[in-house]
């Protein structure tokens, strides 16, 4: 099985750190954030990764090729141009193509969700995509209905919501996205042409005639670490 690390983001939100360095390349407790993804990923089955890279795209790739991971990890390469979310995973599909199927993971989370259990749901449930997501406070949330099927988007701050399935929208179940999924192959052939766009935004739109599951995640631990607080607040787990 083949998984692509989501690690081109500007990590903007962590200006010191990521001045001189990628995201990608941030330490906690003497490893990269990188490398304690591809180590997640291959203990979990993973034989096979892609990268997604921009922001110091060269610091990234020399990691990759310096170090051996013992696994194949290729580079899917944004420098020209950042894609977000969905238009990377557009932009890396002819390097993953052949898996099935693929599992996808934001290079700024630290989890101890069990990725074997997620992909065998996805497997079992015949969706083009699984989202992992928990109960988390914030001001975005994905629904869902009660057998787990994506039914829209709600932002409590502002009201705005996104709709994909009106009958069940309402009595939606709210849980909030954890930045790893699963996708079956088939679903390249519903991109959009457009080169850069949102994969949550595709997976709403996708809702509306096919079947996006949630993956209900109560593991004991997911940090996003793109944000300084949970920063050092891992780096105080990981010292």
């Amino acid at each position: 099985m083949k998984a692509m690390v989501f690690a081109a983001g500007l990590g903007t939100r962590l200006k010191d750190e990521t001045a001189d360095k990628p995201k990608a390349l941030v330490e906690i407790g003497g490893k990269t954030l990188l490398q304690r993804t591809i180590e997640k990923l291959k203990k979990e089955g993973v034989d096979e990764i892609v990268v997604n890279v921009h922001h110091f795209s060269e610091k990234v790739k020399n990691f990759i090729a310096t170090n051996n991971f013992g696994i194949p990890v290729s580079i899917s390469d944004e420098s020209e141009q950042l894609l977000d979310t969905g238009g990377g995973l557009k932009k890396a599909a002819p390097l993953l193509k052949d898996s099935d199927p693929i599992l996808i993971y934001n290079v700024d989370i630290l989890s101890t969700v069990n990725l074997k259990e997620l992909v065998n749901y996805h497997k079992k449930s015949g969706a083009l995509a699984t989202l992992t997501v928990r109960d988390r406070k914030t001001e975005r949330y994905l629904k869902f209905d009660e057998e787990k099927r994506l039914v829209g988007w709600l932002n409590k701050k502002t009201g705005e919501t996104k709709i994909s399935v009106p009958e069940t929208f309402e009595s939606g179940i709210e849980k909030t996205f954890s930045g790893i999924h699963v996708v079956s192959p088939e679903i390249f052939e519903y991109f959009p042409e457009d080169d850069r766009f949102s994969i949550i935004d595709f997976y709403l739109e996708l809702s509306k005639t096919q079947l996006i599951k949630g993956f209900f995640d109560d593991s004991d631990l997911w940090m996003d670490v793109g944000k300084p607080h949970q920063l050092e607040e891992a780096r105080r787990l990981f010292s």
